[in-house]
């Protein structure tokens, strides 16, 4: 799980990159959960939890560069 700290300090390149690899993990994820099951079903919690942390603070520095 990321802390929302580390992910304002992230510059928006960085948050985009992160971004795609959170939703390739999180495709991964449900895949292996359909066919045999995960170990920690509430990992894939955390990932959808953290991707809308990610676009949250990228819509935010989308808003506030908007207002300038």
């Amino acid at each position: 799980m990321m802390k929302i700290n580390k992910i304002n300090e992230m510059s928006s390149p960085e948050l985009e990159k992160e971004l795609s690899e959170l939703k390739t993990e999180l495709f991964k994820l449900r895949f292996s959960h359909a066919t045999n099951g995960l170990d920690n079903p509430l990992k894939i919690r955390e990932v959808k939890k953290d991707i809308a942390r990610i676009k949250t603070i990228l819509r935010q520095r989308e808003l506030a560069d908007a207002k300038k």
